[in-house]
Formats: structure tokens, C-alpha cells, sequence
């Protein structure tokens, strides 16, 4: 029987391959037409640890969100199978190394005691000693999962004696073992994956050959799985798909909104942006050119953050990516760009924190580092993309905005869309706007702080008979520093008085989108990743008789109070619920420090993994007919 739709894990140790399992993959379903969302998991170490890739494939719509349980796991090593083991459907199926079946738990090094000590236990309760080959007849005669072995050094052996592989890099092509074994069970044909890993290894026409030849061997060892978890005929009405990361959105936008300057200093998960935006620093589509845009990976954020501003001043679309702790050392150069009113965009992906906390995991929990990080009192803007299709439009916007008021703009992201694989349709640019402000010409007697209008004409360093003085202290029209203060009273109140201006002049669907029914029983009030999931989630109670919304957050500052006030006004505030990627629910303590609303229901998750479609389900179900206020959830490896 086909299916509607399949979710799987891919899992093996960190470095072996896994994200290029992940890549590969999802490149043929979407060839094919298919729906796919990937989110990577992964330690912050180099090699060794473990790593997952959680995915789901829809023949029928685009995937928002990830669901457990899953149908199919692929494990690289016995840690994946011991980690996973009760993330499988009934009449899944588990795919594996038949050379790892007498690893003991106690044996995997790389595993951490308190996760070794959970797993023990739980085998222990199910009567299951901690051997793989117990696992899995244990999956194999209580659940009904469907076992398949393959012996990964056989493989290996294979491409070494036909190849001439050296034995120590014969690993590398474990990944390729994954992609065969689900692509078999998926019964996707050899042209997609042929087409797939000629993008992934463009130019190595050798790697291409030998990895088809691993599908080859491991379909014949397959024989009586082929196709086993097949997906019905595509039917989600798109004939062109785009499948990318988030970073790579961002980037894409960046580059179509005519970024000329980018900065960074490396870091997770922020730095993947940056590389995809030095491929295209000096290159041409069709003949036009994209370029050129300067990357530079300076010294230290501090550096990022100043020399953004630099070229912000120079007249370029000027911007900087970082995360958590790169933007708490940018914080002086925000305030000295909101000081001077310079239109500088900083991309800020965040993290599971305090301090290092989770590199490589996500988080919502910056939120009021973003609003109000900084000395003094300056207009700033801040936005929040809910998905990779408005991820796209919102770093353009980012530029406009920025350019138009002469803010700083933050566009807050988070791991989970910068790290998370999705096809979603080809943007339109033809919905692509560039507004570049009111720029000036200069001239001997041109004042940059002209305090006669709300935004002063800007006019860029070099302007021609033009002399422009910027400095970190209070400063008069000219930009001369002065401490008078009646010109306090006015330049300051200038610089915050365009945050009302803002608030006019953006329209609705800038700030704010809702979604569901017109009239619901329950309303979900969220921003960022959560928007996929609470969209499905919102969908999956229907199912129950229960309509349901969901507000998504999209500027976050300047609030936009008013609106968000009558939104909340047309439900009982008792039915009113906030998700969050954080344990404090901080988009529940914006709404009340604007509105005067407090939302009392609230739903979070801070342990660094995605909020996945079941656990959101079960948790709105528990406060709409249990009562109760808070639930966290914890679901993931």
C-alpha cells in the first residue's frame, strides 16, 4: 500500500556523513516532486558524537513540521539504534550494520553516562538486555518493525577491490550506504539519485560512478524490501520546488536585496550563511552580474559589527550575521549605529544558551537580548521569520527598512530554520521591492542630523563637496559633539520618534499574520520556527472539532500593540496559549508589557530540539481539556 507521506531518522557519529546523507536525499525527493523537511541534530564537537537527521516526506503537501514516531530508522553505528529505540512506529522498519549486532551499550565511548543510564533503564524495564542484536528482535517480535542487515564492510570491500579505494577512507562512503538502503525501501528511482550526487560531487564524475555502484549492490541485497515504504504519486500542485537550508535563504535574499557588504567571525550556527554568500561574491546569472559583494571574516564580532557599520556609512547594503555570543560582544557597535542613525542589518541566529550553553542546538531564548541589548534608548527594528519562504522576503525587507527609517535592523532566526533542509515554491521576485530611503546629495552646507525632518536625507561618505563628522557622543545637525541641552531634548527624541513612524508606515502583514479560522475556539500566539508546527498542529485538532488560530509574530519592535490587542480581545484570554523555544515564554511577557494582556497558558521547550507535531497536539489537547497552565515538552534525542 502507498503512502501519503514517511517520517525517518538518519543517524550515525558526527563527521561520517550524515548531513550528506541528508542532502542527497531530499535533492531526489523533491526531483521527484515530493515534499521534504530535515532538520539536523548534532554536538558541537568536531567527530564522534552523535548525530541525527529527522525527516519527513509528503507526497501530498509541503511539509511544515517533523512528527514522531518515525517510519523508518537508518543507523550508521549501534549507538543510533540504542538512542532511537522508541522513536519507531509500529511496522517501521530499522536498517543497520549487521557488523555492529553484538555491541553492548556499556561498549559506545562516545555516548554520555546520563543518556547511557536513561537508555539502561528503559531496556531494563522492557526485560532487554543491552545488546543490539537484542534490540532489535525485541523491535522485531513486539512491535512488528522489520528488520533489515546489512553488512556495511562488504560494501565497503566491494568499492575498495574494484576501485582501489584506500582502506582508510573507505568510510567516507558509509553515507552512501544510507541514501541506497532508504532510497530502496522508498523505491526511488536511479535517475533522481543519479542526478542528486551529480550536484552533491559536481566535477567528480568517479564518486558519482562509485556511489551508484553502492546502490546497485545494496538493492540486490534489498531484493525483498524494494519499494516496501513507497510514496504515493506527488500531488502537492508544485511543478518547480526549491529545496535549501535556512542559512542559504537568508543568503539568496540577502543577495537579490543587493547586499554589497557582509561580515562575520565563525560561529554556530550563523557562519553557514556567510560561506553560501562567498560563492556568489564575484559571479553572473544569465549575464547580469550579482556582484561584487565583499565577505569578510574579521578578527572578532566587535570587528564584524564595526566594519558593517563602515560600509553602512559608505552608502553599501551593509550587514553581519552572528548568534548568541557574537551579538552580545556587537552590542557597543548597536548602539553606536542607533546613535548615529546607520542603516546596518545584523542576521541573528540563535541558540540554546546561557553563555556556550548548546552551539548546535536551537533556541527562542534571545529574544529580549535582541529588543533591548544596548546603553541608552535608540530605535531599532526587529523582525522574525517564520519559515524559509518569508526567511527570504524579510532579508530583503531587512535592507529596506533599514535603509528607509536609518535603523539598525536585527532579523531574528533560530537553528531549527537555519539548519532544517525544505522545499517550499520558488520565490516571486516580481514581489521584490527596493527601497533605498531618501539619500542626499550633500553639498557644503548639507547637515546629516537635520533636525527639520524625521528622517534626515543621507548622504554616504566620498559624497563629492561633502564633509560628514560621526562620533559616538551626543552631537549636533552636523554631527559636532555638543552637550546643550535643549539639542539633547531634540536629537534624542528624533532617533525614538521614528519608531511611531514605523509603526504607520508598515503595514499589517509586515507585522503580524493570522492564520485558522475566523472564529476560534482557541487562539496559539507564537513567532519564528514555531509557525510550521502550530499551523499543523492547529489543523490536527480540527480534525477533533476544535477550531483553532494562530497569530504569528513577525515584528517584534517596535510592538505593534494595537493590533496584537485586538486580536487577543476577540478571545478569551483563558484560550489564549503561547509556544515557545524558551523555558520564560518571553513572547507572552512582550505582549503583557505592551498590551496589559497576560497570557497564562503557555507551552515550552528549551531543550534545544524542535518542537515535533505530536508533542504540540498532545500539549494544546492537555491545557484545553485538562486545565492545566504550563507544559513542557522534551521529546528528542
Amino acid at each position: 500500500m502507498l503512502r501519503e507521506s514517511v517520517s525517518m531518522i538518519l543517524g550515525g557519529p558526527q563527521g561520517a556523513g550524515v548531513e550528506t546523507s541528508m542532502t542527497v536525499l531530499a535533492r531526489a525527493l523533491a526531483r521527484r516532486g515530493y515534499g521534504v523537511i530535515a532538520d539536523r541534530e548534532y554536538f558541537s564537537n568536531i567527530t564522534g558524537r552523535h548525530s541525527y537527521i529527522h525527516m519527513h516526506v509528503s507526497a501530498r503537501s509541503l511539509p511544515r513540521s517533523l512528527r514522531y514516531p518515525v517510519d523508518i530508522l537508518a543507523a550508521m553505528d549501534a549507538e543510533t539504534v540504542f538512542t532511537h529505540i522508541d522513536d519507531l512506529d509500529e511496522k517501521g522498519y530499522v536498517i543497520y550494520d549487521t557488523g555492529v549486532l553484538q555491541k553492548r551499550l556499556d561498549e559506545i565511548p562516545s555516548m554520555e553516562d546520563v543518556t547511557k543510564n536513561r537508555i539502561r533503564e528503559g531496556l531494563k524495564r522492557l526485560g532487554v538486555e543491552p545488546i543490539v542484536e537484542n534490540v532489535l528482535n525485541f523491535l522485531r517480535d513486539s512491535r512488528g518493525i522489520g528488520i533489515i542487515g546489512i553488512n556495511f564492510a562488504d560494501v565497503l570491500k566491494m568499492l575498495m577491490n574494484k576501485y582501489k579505494i584506500d582502506p582508510r577512507r573507505a568510510s567516507r562512503y558509509v553515507s552512501g550506504i544510507i541514501v541506497s538502503a532508504v532510497a530502496t525501501l522508498l523505491g526511488l528511482d536511479e535517475e533522481s539519485i543519479r542526478w542528486s550526487l551529480s550536484i552533491q560531487f559536481a566535477g567528480r564524475e568517479d564518486l558519482v560512478v562509485q556511489n551508484m555502484d553502492v546502490l546497485k549492490f545494496v538493492e540486490e541485497r534489498m531484493s525483498g524490501f524494494r519499494g516496501a515504504a513507497s510514496l504515493e504519486k506527488p500531488s502537492n500542485g508544485y511543478n518547480k520546488l526549491v529545496v535549501a537550508t535556512g542559512n542559504d535563504v537568508v543568503a539568496m535574499g540577502k543577495i537579490v536585496g543587493g547586499l554589497r557588504y557582509q561580515s562575520y567571525y565563525p560561529i554556530t550556527p550563523a557562519a553557514d550563511e556567510s560561506f553560501t554568500i562567498e560563492k556568489y561574491e564575484f559571479s553572473e546569472a544569465d549575464g547580469v552580474s550579482v556582484g561584487p559583494i565583499i565577505v569578510m571574516q574579521t578578527e572578532d564580532e566587535i570587528a564584524a559589527i564595526c566594519s558593517a557599520i563602515g560600509a553602512a556609512l559608505t552608502g553599501a547594503r551593509s550587514a553581519t550575521a552572528t548568534s548568541g555570543p557574537g551579538f552580545d560582544l556587537m552590542v557597543e557597535g548597536l548602539s553606536w549605529a542607533g546613535a548615529n542613525e546607520v542603516p546596518v542589518v545584523i542576521t541573528y541566529y540563535q541558540r540554546g544558551g546561557p553563555s556556550t550553553g548548546q552551539p548546535t542546538r536551537g533556541s527562542q531564548s534571545d529574544l529580549f537580548n535582541a529588543l533591548f541589548a544596548g546603553h541608552g534608548e535608540f530605535a531599532r527594528v526587529v523582525i522574525a521569520s517564520g519559515d524559509h519562504e518569508e526567511a527570504f522576503y524579510d532579508a530583503i525587507e531587512a535592507f529596506n527598512i533599514a535603509e528607509r527609517f536609518q535603523v539598525p535592523v536585527i532579523h531574528l532566526l533560530d537553528k531549527f530554520l537555519a539548519n532544517t533542509v525544505k522545499t517550499f515554491p520558488l520565490p516571486d521576485l516580481d514581489k521584490v521591492k527596493i527601497f533605498r530611503g531618501d539619500i542626499s546629495s550633500g553639498g557644503p552646507n548639507y547637515k546629516r542630523f537635520d533636525l527639520s525632518k524625521p528622517i534626515s536625507p543621507r548622504a554616504f561618505l566620498g559624497t563629492p563637496n561633502t564633509v560628514l563628522w560621526y562620533a559616538g557622543d551626543e552631537h549636533d545637525e552636523l554631527g559636532h559633539i555638543v552637550e546643550d541641552p535643549e539639542n539633547r531634548v531634540s536629537m534624542y527624541s528624533k532617533r525614538i520618534e521614528k519608531m511611531r513612524l514605523i509603526l504607520q508606515e508598515l503595514p499589517l502583514e509586515r507585522k503580524l499574520s493570522l492564520h485558522g479560522s475566523s472564529n476560534p475556539d482557541f487562539l496559539v500566539v507564537g513567532w519564528g520556527s514555531v509557525k510550521g508546527v502550530a499551523l499543523d498542529a492547529i489543523e490536527s485538532l480540527e480534525k477533533d472539532g476544535l477550531r483553532g488560530a494562530y497569530l504569528n509574530m513577525r515584528l517584534l519592535w517596535p510592538f505593534p500593540s494595537e493590533e496584537v490587542s485586538n486580536i487577543l480581545s476577540s478571545v478569551s484570554i483563558d484560550r489564549v496559549i503561547a509556544v515557545e523555544h524558551s523555558y520564560g515564554v518571553q513572547i507572552a511577557m512582550l505582549i503583557a508589557m505592551n498590551t496589559g494582556l497576560r497570557i497564562r497558558k503557555t507551552i515550552s521547550k528549551f531543550t534545544g530540539r524542535p518542537i515535533t507535531l505530536d508533542e504540540l497536539v498532545d500539549a494544546l489537547k492537555r491545557i484545553l481539556f485538562n486545565n492545566v497552565d504550563k507544559v513542557v515538552l522534551k521529546h528528542g534525542a
